[in-house]
């Protein structure tokens, strides 16, 4: 079955498919906090092709050492692309300049790609204000750069600056530079709300007018999220006859991010009709999204439409018991279609309606007496400060002791932890206002027991000792220190987030604390808490429940 499930009937006056071209490795690469090296761009490009994005734009070659690096080590075969086209990016060739020796463009050739995007000033504001030169000149850089590029056997796409900008305030000469690249050989025109400001009606309309005047090429459209509209502009822009999109996996990008690929692309083909991926690739989203958010390090976003946790998470007793007959009754599409799934969200407002079907998804079969333990301890448990629906392995655990299972791997006998400041090894804070003391040394031990044979007895008795930069750390080096040689599998997991909440800020420093610990082995990710008056335990519950999980 085709991946394009027509929620609805695809208008004859929009397209049948749309290019996607994604910009993850540049544009994307300039999201805050982002900081890739050239083998996660080897990395990341491969994840896409294997997703069948039509173009992967791998950055700006002679901008930096590491674009430099990801191109020729693409040239030289590390990276082999089976569905999806690689590009380089660039700009015109500089005011007055000369195209045979303008840096930028021999930087574009030595890159080495078949197709080659730059971009182009569309805004008369900018020629004249931030090139300090005519409009004529700006449009001659234009048409001899395309000239100059399709001369030497490459495929040209112009991304035009500022585009909607100009256009609402110039359109003559934005359509002008348009023009220019079109009557030089460029195969494609992209419209770029570069400031991101523009509205979709504002973008349909406009879109809709370039397309009248260039449709026998492809019209593209590149969009910034600064109104929160990125999606809706580049659909806005489909509808208006653009067949080419440009966007980010997970939306990241420059300032408030880019057009999200992961929301774009099913809102196209599973509610407008619109083929965009090869068939069978859409259920690959979730899983790259989750994937290329490890590789640039940033938590994936639970709220994140079709690909995020919370996705199709569900809490109110109605909509589960609901999904429990229909389960279309309150998802607007398949999750598997994108890759991901159901959830339910356990809490002590939960009934048992909710609690079967968290044990069905889990796997575990619950007896009426079982049932009813679970939703006991669950009340109880978040009466006091717990917050299951946060702590999706944590509940995993409480089900799953429901049915008699007890942890098989470890048993605590005790920790200690010990923070030392050594007077006179730190700065004043005067001298050092953010608080950074040299000299604090955490270190933690801990007595743990494992079983040495079959007998389920927990007879081998293992003190261990690490250091860390703080209790939670030195805790998961001691442990990690006393089961290396037992759990293998401990290696690939590495906490990703911890988050600690005071429940009773009336009590000061003795008020009761919640821990949440997110963590991951490259595959799966989840969620443990603890609670308790003393932060370290509520960390070390926090902490063993993830190894437990981890092991499971």
């Amino acid at each position: 079955m085709s991946d394009i499930e027509r929620l609805g009937v695809r208008d004859p006056d929009w397209p049948a498919s749309v290019e996607i071209f994604d910009t993850t490795l540049r544009d994307g690469s300039q999201f805050e906090g982002i900081a890739l090296s050239a083998d996660d761009k080897l990395k990341i490009a491969a994840l896409l092709d294997g997703l069948g994005v039509h173009y992967i734009e791998g950055g700006w070659p002679g901008a930096n050492p590491r674009d430099d690096e990801f191109f020729a080590r693409a040239a030289a075969g590390e990276l082999a692309l089976d569905d999806s086209t690689l590009v380089a990016f660039g700009s015109t060739r500089r005011p007055k300049g000369r195209i045979d020796t303008d840096e930028t463009l021999g930087a574009l050739l030595s890159a080495k790609t078949s197709t080659v995007c730059i971009v182009a000033k569309a805004w008369d504001y900018h020629v004249t204000g931030a090139l300090r030169t005519t409009l004529d000149e700006g449009v001659a850089m234009i048409s001899e750069s395309v000239e100059y590029l399709v001369a030497q056997g490459r495929r040209v796409f112009v991304d035009f600056e500022h585009f909607f900008d100009g256009y609402k305030r110039n359109p003559e000469f934005s359509i002008r530079a348009v023009e220019a690249a079109a009557m030089a050989g460029a195969e494609t025109l992209v419209l770029c709300d570069t400031n991101g400001g523009a509205l979709p009606h504002e973008v349909e309309g406009i879109t809709a007018d370039v397309v009248q005047l260039f449709g026998e090429l492809t019209v593209g459209m590149h969009t910034q999220n600064d109104t929160g509209c990125a999606v809706a502009n580049a659909l806005a822009g489909v509808r208006a006859g653009a067949r080419h999109v440009q966007g980010t996996i997970n939306g990241y990008g420059e300032r408030t991010g880019n057009c999200d690929l992961t929301t774009f692309v099913p809102n196209l083909s599973l509610k407008m009709g619109i083929a965009t991926l090869p068939d069978g690739r859409m259920a690959e989203l979730t899983a790259i999204s989750h994937h290329v958010a490890e590789l640039v390090n940033l938590p994936p976003m639970p709220q994140q439409p079709y690909v995020g946790a919370s996705a199709f998470a569900h809490k109110a007793g109605l909509h589960t018991s609901a999904i429990a007959r229909r389960p279309d009754a309150y998802e607007h599409v398949e999750p598997a279609m994108v890759g991901n799934g159901t959830r339910f969200l356990v809490s002590d407002l939960s009934g048992r309606a909710t609690i079967e079907l968290k044990a069905k998804e889990l796997g575990l079969e619950l007896d009426g007496a079982q049932m009813k333990s679970v939703l006991d301890e669950l009340k109880q448990l978040e009466y006091v400060g717990y917050h299951f629906e946060a702590a999706d392995a944590s509940l995993e655990l409480l089900m799953r002791r429901a049915t008699g299972w007890t942890n098989e791997h470890f048993e605590l006998e005790s920790f200690r932890v010990a923070v030392e400041h050594r007077p006179g090894s730190s700065m004043a804070l005067e001298q050092n206002p953010l608080g950074h003391f040299d000299g604090v040394e955490t270190e933690a031990t801990v007595k743990v027991r494992f079983r040495s044979g079959d007998e389920p007895v927990f007879d081998h008795r293992v003190i261990a000792t690490g250091e860390g930069n703080g209790p939670v750390n030195a805790l998961d080096a001691a442990f990690r220190t006393a089961a290396a040689d037992r759990f293998s599998v401990l290696g690939s997991v590495r906490l990703t987030d911890y988050k600690v909440r005071i429940l009773d800020a009336g009590r000061g420093t003795s008020a009761v604390t919640r821990v949440l610990i997110d963590a991951t082995d490259g595959e799966r990710h989840w969620t443990t808490i603890g609670v308790s008056e003393n932060i370290i335990e509520a960390s070390w519950q926090a902490l063993s429940d993830s190894v437990v999980y981890a092991l499971l």
